[in-house]
């Protein structure tokens, strides 16, 4: 038995495989055989590269799965196969190279090669014309990285690999460099690689003259693609029930309060599980950990005027130019003239080219250049020869533009926009409202007395700050509020220790009394605390901020507290004139602040949905019409390719030809029981041949 099992090793190189790795000691020389014939093999090989061998892919494979067994013998084998991969791989079979490759990520999963050399040699094997091998070493680069920082910062390899990328972005395979920029967008995405040396590296992209890697590039720092939104987006919506289906439940069952509050208990966790399904947004994005912004707009800037590729791609440059201009707060005045020449009305998607105009705009521009700019939207856009929507749009980008850059609006234009207000078109007036509200904080002087509504707190503080005016405070403004609520919790707790030593003696006489529920008006405190604050002198109010806020923590309910104060300066009446309102309440989406990007949202927002023309009524109207054909009458002949009959072809004769035929002449003076009869022998007549 022994000596047919021995026979056959030789030729059956798995069981020896499985036989070495249990006993490596026994089988030292059939793997000794087994490693000459390879290099046999390998010696033949080199003669012809281009041959392919499946004897030395069987052999290799064997190889690579026993070296952990014969370190002393197997010490050159990685070396060898590199070597082979990386002189023969242009003209070595497919399979054979494919083989050869699996080898050595097999000997790098057991740690036998040193991770850098290996992956460099993978990079350079990316310029091979198979699909296949290329996203097999992508999918290893991006694992073995991982692996290797997966403990701790492998800052060394990672230093080596990331000055290696840099060369391989600017190889004159493009294929090659594409792959090796989706190798550090992937590294980045899964915070292997997210520092700023990975982002400058990838900022070298954005120049690249292959299209396919410039691409990448940009969305890389423009962030996600949108389908990969709407999958999210869709998963998260299938998973978690909406409101509407609570709603829904409690509608259609037995209205008592115990379903109420479970409805109350359900919405309030239905809220909870909305808040964590949202991604974490960092605002700390890839364009923050650029080196030099400034010197990258402009290149990419001089990039755009000499850009010939499509118009999408332009875009991309612009909006990246535009994000980059208005989070670092750059100077690029040439931006905006290049800009201008695209606002007109019937450009291709100038909707995102006012939403660039309105990024790129920031307190340290001059107001000069953005004046020029609100003068183009103005007189392009905010004419009565255009259409609503047109007009709307221009105003809301106006809007978005002056909100980042104030002095950049004159008086003169702003009165003239202002006069919209009564305009016929409900979304042109809308958007002019919106304006006046936004003037009304900012600077309420530049309006008209009859547009500048009611004078409140924080209208009469408002004021807008000359240019290069840096407003810095050594205190929390609204934190005055703090030291009045907790003077008033003071006393407060001193009337309460009284009532309760009162009360007690009056527990024991009624004892069998009933709960008594007593209001607390979170209005009446509110609007105390208020009047305290109000009744206070500025210098004051401001020495009282500056001790809270060096004398102890804020906690987030504190920053709540100051929040509401603030927000009630814009509903308290100034002094002398009638309350608003006294109490107010903010939900935490309100307290999210405007970010340091726009929305496509903020420059197309309609109030009224316009009315879609025929050709989109008519599609809607067809689309609910497509599975209607069991309900066609349907025409029941023995032969299909049949002629008409001399029925059907009396129903298509014209008119004058029958008219005085017996049948039309007889038609009319037939009476009412002839007609009754007619139509039963018909009925019956066609229930026969249906029965047939």
């Amino acid at each position: 038995m022994s000596g047919r099992q021995g026979n056959k090793l030789p030729s059956n190189l798995p069981q020896l495989q499985n036989l070495i790795k249990r006993d490596p000691n026994s089988y030292t020389e059939e793997f000794l055989q087994q490693y000459h014939h390879y290099q046999s093999h390998v010696e033949i090989f080199t003669f012809q590269p281009d041959k392919p061998s499946k004897e030395l892919a069987e052999l290799v494979m064997f190889l690579a799965q026993v070296a952990q067994c014969y370190p002393e013998h197997m010490a050159s084998f990685p070396q060898q196969l590199k070597e082979l991969l990386s002189y023969h791989h242009t003209v070595l079979d497919a399979d054979l190279r494919m083989t050869f490759c699996k080898a050595l990520i097999l000997l790098r999963n057991k740690n036998l090669i040193n991770p850098t050399s290996l992956l460099e040699l993978f990079f350079q094997l990316l310029r091979c014309h198979d699909k296949l091998l290329r996203k097999t070493l992508y999918t290893h680069i991006v694992s073995d990285i991982k692996n290797v920082n997966a403990k701790h910062k492998n800052n060394k390899v990672n230093t080596t690999l990331q000055n290696f990328m840099c060369t391989m972005l600017r190889d004159s395979n493009p294929t090659a460099a594409k792959i090796s920029l989706d190798v550090m967008i992937e590294l980045y995405r899964r915070n292997i690689w997210n520092d700023a040396k990975t982002v400058n590296v990838i900022t070298t992209a954005c120049f690249s003259k292959v299209t396919k890697v410039l691409v990448a590039g940009l969305k890389f720092f423009l962030g996600r693609d949108e389908d990969e939104k709407q999958d999210s987006d869709s998963e998260s919506e299938d998973d978690v029930p909406t409101a509407r289906d609570l709603m829904m439940r409690y509608a259609t069952n037995k209205k008592t309060t115990k379903r109420k509050k479970k409805l109350e208990k359900a919405m309030k966790v239905l809220k909870k599980q909305k808040k964590k399904s949202k991604p974490e947004v960092f605002n700390f994005s890839a364009i923050h950990l650029i080196h030099d912004p400034q010197d990258f707009a402009e290149k990419l800037l001089k990039q755009l005027e000499n850009c010939k590729e499509r118009f999408e791609v332009k875009m991309m440059l612009m909006d990246l130019i535009s994000r980059l201009v208005g989070i670092h707060e750059l100077f690029l005045f040439n931006f905006y003239p290049f800009v201008q020449r695209f606002l007109q009305p019937h450009q291709r998607e100038v909707t995102k080219i006012l939403l660039f105009a309105a990024q790129a705009s920031h307190q340290l521009v001059p107001p000069e250049i953005i004046q020029s700019v609100l003068m183009t939207i103005a007189n392009n856009f905010v004419t009565d020869k255009n259409s609503g929507e047109v007009m709307t749009v221009g105003i809301n980008a106006i809007k978005e533009i002056t909100a980042r850059c104030p002095l950049a609006m004159t008086e003169d234009l702003l009165q003239d926009l202002v006069q919209y207000k009564t305009h016929k078109n409900k979304n042109v007036m809308m958007a002019a409202r919106t304006l006046i509200h936004l003037f009304r904080s900012l600077n309420p002087e530049m309006l008209q007395k009859k547009f500048r509504g009611k004078p409140t707190e924080a209208s009469s503080e408002a004021r807008i700050h000359e240019y290069g005016e840096l407003d810095a405070k050594d205190y929390i403004p609204g934190a005055e509020v703090l030291d009045v609520e907790s003077q008033k919790e003071k006393g407060g707790t001193q009337e309460e220790d009284g009532w309760e030593s009162a009360s007690l003696s009056e527990e024991e006489d009624n004892e069998d009394g009933e709960w008594i529920d007593v209001h607390h008006s979170s209005d009446e405190e509110q609007q105390e605390v208020a009047e305290k604050v109000k009744s206070m002198p500025i210098e004051e109010r401001k020495a009282k901020a500056a001790a809270v806020s060096t004398s102890r923590l804020l906690t987030q309910e504190d920053f709540h507290k100051i929040r509401l104060a603030q927000l009630s300066k814009e509903l308290n009446s100034a002094p002398g004139k009638a309350a608003k309102r006294k109490n107010i309440e903010i939900d935490d989406e309100e307290e999210e602040g405007r970010g340091e990007l726009l929305s496509l949202r903020d420059i197309e927002h309609l109030h009224k949905k316009p009315k879609s023309d025929k050709e989109t009524r008519l599609a809607t109207a067809m689309a609910g019409k497509t599975d209607r054909k069991e309900f066609v009458k349907k025409k029941t002949r023995i032969n299909p390719f049949a002629s008409s009959s001399n029925k059907e072809k009396k129903k298509h004769k014209n008119f004058m030809m029958m008219r005085y035929s017996h049948s039309v002449r007889t038609k009319n003076k037939r009476s009412f029981r002839e007609k009754q009869l007619a139509l039963r022998d018909a009925l019956l007549k066609k229930r026969r041949r249906l029965l047939k």
